[in-house]
């Protein structure tokens, strides 16, 4: 009869560990304005505290590790994967507009082209 105990015991801890890790990524997502505010409004990113709560689940990994079942581990290392990714996406610069077909979008220091290709390199 411990079995059983032990097993309903584990599975409830199971449930309250994913829904834990996915509280703290819905943070995350608020962070990083992937979900609206309170207000429904979507909020500007906040990449520091996104990065505390994103280091705060890496140590939790780190910490449980060996302690999780497969299902937990999975879990945990797709959530952080994800929010990893979309924290690096959300910390790029905007990408500028395409300027129309037949012309080209005017310098932001209002000086003229000398009509040569510029070419640079990068490694990023």
């Amino acid at each position: 009869m411990a079995e059983v105990q032990n097993s309903v015991q584990s599975g409830e801890m199971t449930r309250r560990f994913i829904e834990f890790v996915l509280m703290q990524a819905q943070q995350i997502a608020l962070m990083l304005g992937q979900i609206p505010g309170p207000d429904g409004k979507p909020m500007d990113p906040n990449l520091p505290v996104a990065r505390i709560f994103i280091d705060q689940l890496e140590m939790i990994r780190e910490k449980t590790r060996g302690n999780l079942t497969t299902e937990e581990g999975d879990m945990l290392n797709k959530v952080l994967a994800d929010l990893q990714l979309a924290f690096v996406e959300a910390g790029k610069p905007a990408v500028e507009a395409v300027p129309p077909q037949g012309g080209e979008a005017p310098k932001p220091d209002g000086s003229e082209d000398d009509g040569k290709k510029k070419f640079s390199k990068s490694y990023g």
